[in-house]
């Protein structure tokens, strides 16, 4: 059983305990019995067991836990057959202990108390749903006419509770459309099925449709963009909201329509993370991640928590974000020690005060420098941050005995033409370097952009969208990988369980987009109306993105999501001197860092820089 006593529910209990006491009353008296049946003060006695048992029956069948105002047939049913169950131990035990009862009064009782206990929750059902309603029509701004995508569990639980104005789904239904034939001219709540998602459009221009909910969490990543390239092509907002099913009971009644945003339109497969791999290797360990405060690096202490490690260290440059993300995993995690320590990962004295302190079993290294044209105009940043720090973290791993290494690579980093790329493939060589000789599991795991990130193009996009515009990009045939952040995540720590040392993991990035079309995406979506403008490309920058080397190759895992690139070794004394040659043109004021970083990565394009 599982329900809270809550003032709602206490109610119910006892107008469940007299409807018991007054069914079987009704059904003595409708059979001829009643002076036979309480004939004595014993029949109360027992009448309390009978409705002892009929409340624990309702409870198993969680009565108690739904939501009356959206109560339907299901609800009924449960009733019914909970009823039918509770009358039949009932009359089962009162044999046992040898109290007889007329077999028809038992059956009376039954009928009658199907009546109360559903009429009851029916009267609740009216009564709040006619509340809502009065409470909002005066005060409630002006409805929105709706089409709603899909008439099933969704659409319905949409379509009913717009119909009560229910403050979280604003908007009033008009049409319904869905896929499935068997479907078409029904009625939900009122309201026709009049099509298929290819008729949208024309719904929208003969019903005069200004809003368009997708009610189809369930479809396919493919299906639900296919849906939403059409809505998009209306002047309609467009709204969502998430699948009821994977909900509890209780969150059901604080479902809320949500922007329809770019992600969804991405049409992406939701990635979930295997918990069994991950805690293989992350459960009880104390786990460092370096640039945690970041975008990824935040992202990555969330869904390590999951998993249950004794500690996460927090390692990061900028404290605020360190600390915001320290209390909120502290908040929801009150049985893992979070810590945030502040410091660059550059300076080896407090890299190595950091492990020799709490002794890290797994390390992710998250931070970097990673935004392109910045990095073309300091490049010894880059590298000493995207090459040394790199090697400052791995050297101390190494001699600390740490047995996971996680190291966050970038699509940048094959055949870079910019500085931040080429010092991730330098970082991808240190790696593989310290794999070859190490007791350490150090792996690599190279993915393209992420939505939502720093430095993403969806936050400046929705800036310029937001000022008026134009929206500014760099060449339209421009093109890029995309996935979400919480996705790419959880498929690092997952290649992070089947490492077995020096591998370059690549992610399943699905198709590349054009930027112009995510540009066009969110412009339709905010209806907006504002201009694209090209800017050119800048320093660094390519057409499109690459996630392998031409002398590369993938091999499968058992993770459809996740390869592994297969490519040449490269000598221990090879990887040594280029580091030592870096390390003396970066320390060199004046020294060529381009030149030097050219002959380090010899797939390194350099594309036309100002002087350094």
């Amino acid at each position: 059983m599982d329900f809270r006593l809550s003032k709602r529910t206490a109610w119910l209990l006892i107008y469940d305990i007299l409807a018991t006491y007054a069914a079987y009353w009704l059904g003595a008296c409708l059979t001829n019995v009643v002076g036979e049946v309480f004939a004595n003060n014993e029949i109360y006695f027992m009448l309390g067991i009978l409705a002892l048992i009929n409340v624990l029956v309702l409870a198993c069948f969680k009565l108690y836990n739904n939501l009356w105002e959206y109560a339907g047939i299901n609800e009924a049913l449960q009733i019914f057959f909970s009823v039918f169950l509770s009358t039949l131990i009932g009359a089962v035990f009162l044999w046992i202990i040898d109290v007889r009862l007329p077999i028809r009064v038992f059956i009376a009782a039954a009928i009658i108390l199907v009546f109360l206990l559903g009429g009851m929750r029916m009267v609740w059902r009216v009564f709040h749903k006619n509340k809502r309603i009065i409470a909002h029509h005066d005060e409630a701004p002006r409805r929105p006419r709706t089409l709603i995508v899909g008439a099933g569990e969704t659409g319905a639980l949409t379509i009913g509770r717009m119909l009560s104005h229910d403050q979280n789904m604003p908007g009033v239904p008009i049409v319904a459309t869905d896929d499935d034939p068997s479907k078409r001219k029904l009625r939900i709540h009122g309201i026709r099925v009049a099509g298929s998602s290819e008729d949208i459009p024309a719904l929208v221009d003969r019903y005069d449709i200004e809003q368009i909910v997708v009610a189809i969490p369930s479809a396919t990543p493919e299906e639900q963009r296919a849906i939403y390239a059409i809505c998009i092509e209306t002047d309609c907002s467009l709204k969502t909201l998430p699948n009821i099913r994977e909900l509890r009971i209780d969150e059901i009644g604080d479902v809320a329509l949500r922007d329809v945003d770019v992600t969804d339109l991405l049409g992406r497969e939701e990635i979930v993370l295997d918990t069994r791999i991950a805690s293989s290797y992350v459960a009880g360990k104390t786990v460092l991640v370096t640039g945690g405060g970041g975008s990824i690096g935040s992202e990555l202490c969330r869904q390590l928590a999951k998993v249950a490690p004794a500690r996460i260290v927090i390692f990061d440059m900028y404290e605020n974000d360190a600390y915001m993300l320290q209390q909120e995993l502290l908040r929801e995690y009150d049985d893992i020690d979070v810590v945030v320590e502040v410091g660059n990962v550059c300076d080896l004295a407090r890299v190595h005060e950091i492990f020799e302190q709490y002794a890290p079993k797994v390390v992710f290294h998250a931070a970097a420098h990673k935004h392109v044209p910045l990095m073309e105009l300091c490049p010894r940043e880059a590298i000493q941050n995207n090459v040394f720090g790199t090697l400052n973290v791995v050297r101390e791993a190494d001699s600390h005995g740490v047995d996971r290494f996680i190291f966050i690579s970038t699509d940048k980093a094959v055949n870079p033409t910019s500085v931040m790329g080429a010092t991730k493939r330098m970082g991808e060589m240190v790696l593989q370097y310290y794999a070859r000789a190490s007791k350490t599991v150090f792996s690599a795991v190279r993915f393209g952009n992420v939505l939502g990130s720093n430095g993403s193009v969806i936050p400046v996009f929705k800036r310029q969208i937001a000022n008026g515009g134009p929206i500014t990009i760099t060449h339209p045939d421009i093109e890029r990988f995309f996935m979400t952040i919480p996705e790419a995540v959880r498929l690092v720590i997952q290649a992070g369980g089947i490492a077995q040392g020096g591998e370059i993991f690549i992610l399943d990035m699905g198709e590349p987009v054009r930027i112009v079309d995510l540009a066009r995406n969110l412009i339709r979506l905010s209806g907006a109306d504002v201009q694209i403008e090209y800017i050119g490309l800048r320093e660094g920058e390519k057409l499109y993105e690459e996630l392998l080397t031409d002398d590369e190759n993938t091999i499968p895992t058992a993770n459809k999501s996740i390869m592994i690139a297969t490519c040449e070794g490269i000598s221990h004394e090879e990887v040594a001197a280029k580091i030592e040659k870096l390390s003396q043109v970066v320390d060199a004021p004046g020294g060529d860092v381009i030149a030097c970083l050219e002959d380090a990565v010899p797939t390194y394009r350099f594309t036309s820089h100002s002087s350094r």
